[in-house]
């Protein structure tokens, strides 16, 4: 039986990653909401048995991988088949020609061929003769240029935009409250979003690293990527602000009493500041000697476990990008690139991203300060109107009058913008937020049908035009761009409700 016959489904259908459902055959293959790929753009280019053959590897990789990866190797196959026409494909002399056509831009394309026919090659399918693979593997080929998902503002793998770190670090935080992410999950999630730290710096922590010195709070981060530097044999402090410090202490505490739990008695006081601050209980053997664990990695959980954490934490709190429309897709590269993409906007230079970022030179940092693109733009009503509904900045419930409202009966819940009331809050503790601009984004608000909703968002996008007009600062004038997204999710949502009334 053929390699792929356990990918293909006798009636020649099969789903990509994302669950589309794509024939085999059909002139183009739905991937997902966004992309669209014309597969028989190349059925007249190729031979029927090699375009067969060209079907059946690509549907491996649309079930097994990113649909954009899938689009990629696409228009890479394409380009080298329009590039080489009139050769024997997949040739020594159409291979030789195609690269000549490339240049060091470019050479990468050739880069991520290379990858496709391997596979192709792997997977059985005939159309790939032996000198071709065996002149691609001598080859040495220039990767993708560096930071092109920085420079490109890439909506699935490049630096997100400020309504989206927001709303990202706004549903954790909801989240965890609600005992919908679990502590290590929502540790794993802020460190990458106010650190920008790798993986492996961030597994690699003990207790000790966790730095208090008066009023300030650090991480001593262990380096990574340093050539002949044996682990956790060099570090580099990170100020961090109080909330996640305290949040870090709950997990430092949960970690001293698993470890206690195991062992039946309390960790001796000399070995606490040595535990692992992102254990793996199971690898703990309670007959071994303690001491001796803990000097090596071996009870650290894995690098992957960042990455695993960040998929499941972009799917519990469900955020979905204003640009997109699509979840957000949270990975540690991503945190990197914002922290780095938010320096460089505030003009710092290449030696302050480096440092931030952990870097030890400056080689990879110049892709922040050179030519960055402005992802701020200006926000006007109809532009805010038409982004609330997918941004779902707005997290309560619209009622129709105070009565309807948990805690309706209370006055005390009412929300005024200091002329009339507007809302309920739900919530029985206490709050110190600043109403009502800040109960727009808040899970407890509930707006009133009749509120002056829309009144508060023109003076929310007055104010962001003034401030603009007087600092000429995007960054500064956009704070309440997430706010001002909110309200208008709240006048859509009321117009909407006025109408379904009016209707009876």
């Amino acid at each position: 039986m053929n390699t792929l016959a356990s990918y293909s489904s006798a009636n020649g259908e099969f789903y990509s990653r994302e669950g589309y459902l794509v024939r085999l055959d059909g002139e183009r293959w739905k991937l997902n909401r966004d992309i669209d790929i014309p597969i028989f753009a190349l059925s007249g280019a190729m031979s029927a048995e090699m375009f067969r053959s060209f079907q059946h590897v690509l549907a491996f990789y649309a079930k097994t991988s990113a649909p954009s990866h899938v689009r990629n190797l696409f228009e890479r196959c394409k380009h080298y088949v329009e590039s080489t026409v009139g050769q024997p494909l997949f040739s020594v002399e159409s291979l030789i020609s195609y690269r000549s056509r490339l240049d060091m831009k470019t050479e990468w394309y050739l880069g991520s061929l290379r990858g496709l026919i391997r596979k192709w090659h792997d997977l059985g399918y005939s159309g790939i003769p032996h000198k071709s693979l065996s002149l691609l593997n001598k080859w040495t080929l220039k990767g993708n240029e560096k930071g092109y998902a920085v420079q490109s503002m890439c909506p699935d793998s490049g630096p997100m935009t400020d309504i989206e770190m927001e709303s990202v670090i706004a549903a954790v935080i909801r989240d965890y409250a609600e005992n919908r992410l679990g502590l290590t999950d929502t540790c794993f999630a802020m460190t990458l979003a106010m650190t920008g730290r790798r993986p492996s710096q961030i597994t690699g922590l003990k207790l000790r690293d966790l730095i208090q010195q008066s009023d300030r709070y650090f991480i001593n981060f262990p380096r990574a990527k340093q050539r002949n530097h044996p682990w956790r044999s060099t570090f580099n402090k990170f100020a961090i602000v109080e909330d996640l410090w305290l949040l870090l202490q709950q997990q430092a505490m949960q970690v001293q009493q698993s470890f206690a739990k195991r062992l039946g008695r309390d960790v001796p006081l000399y070995l606490v500041a040595e535990l692992p601050l992102f254990p793996v209980m199971d690898a703990f053997d309670v007959r071994s000697d303690l001491s001796a664990q803990l000097s090596d990695d071996r009870l650290h959980a894995p690098s992957t476990s960042v990455k695993k954490s960040m998929d499941l934490v972009a799917i519990t709190i469900n955020v979905i990008s204003e640009r997109t429309c699509n979840l957000i897709r949270l990975n540690h590269t991503r945190f990197r690139y914002t922290l780095g993409t938010n320096l460089a906007r505030e003009g710092k230079g290449e030696f302050v991203i480096a440092e931030a970022l952990d870097h030890s030179d400056t080689q990879n940092a110049g892709v922040y300060v050179r030519n960055i693109p402005e992802i701020v733009e200006r926000i006007d009503k109809a532009v805010a109107l038409q982004l609330a509904p997918i941004a779902q900045a707005f997290q309560g419930v619209l009622v129709v009058s105070e009565r309807d409202a948990e805690r309706g009966y209370d006055p005390s819940s009412r929300i005024s913008n200091g002329a009339v009331n507007l809302g309920t809050c739900g919530s029985y503790g206490f709050c110190s937020a600043l109403a009502p601009v800040a109960c727009y984004t808040c899970n407890h608000f509930q707006p009133w049908l009749d509120g002056p909703h829309e009144t508060v968002l023109d003076g929310l996008i007055q104010e962001r035009d003034k401030v603009l007009e007087q600092t000429r600062d995007r960054k500064i004038a956009s704070v309440n761009d997430r706010l001002i997204l909110a309200v208008s999710d709240v006048v859509s949502r009321c117009n909407v409700m006025r109408r379904e009334v009016a209707r009876g």
